[in-house]
């Protein structure tokens, strides 16, 4: 297995999305970070910081949170690709984004 990411919006609402090995592989870091920074900019995310820096993190919470939870739902392609560049990005195998309780971990 490649990694998981789970997506919550609160009690009972999480969406798993798993990358496996017969997925096709990752993108680079540098192209997931791309891959969020549009999404970031599309979605019309407001930074978090009060002086405008966004960091990595707040991409992926951000993102998640203006794409919503139907987007989670309805749109598995998009979603797929979210966890691609969460995982590519965070160089992780396991990424939990709690979007109603702020945090990614």
């Amino acid at each position: 297995m490649r990694g998981t990411v789970v997506v919550s919006f609160g009690r009972d609402r999480d969406y798993e999305l798993r990358i496996t090995a017969g997925d096709p592989p990752l993108p680079t870091a540098q192209e997931g970070e791309l891959w969020l920074a549009k999404q970031f900019d599309e979605l019309g995310c407001t930074p978090r910081s009060l002086v405008g820096k966004i960091l990595i993190l707040d991409k992926v919470l951000e993102v998640a949170r203006d794409a919503g939870e139907k987007r989670f739902a309805g749109d598995l392609p998009w979603a797929e690709g979210y966890a691609r560049a969460v995982l590519a990005t965070l160089n992780r195998t396991s990424v939990r984004v709690d979007v109603a309780g702020d945090t990614v971990g």
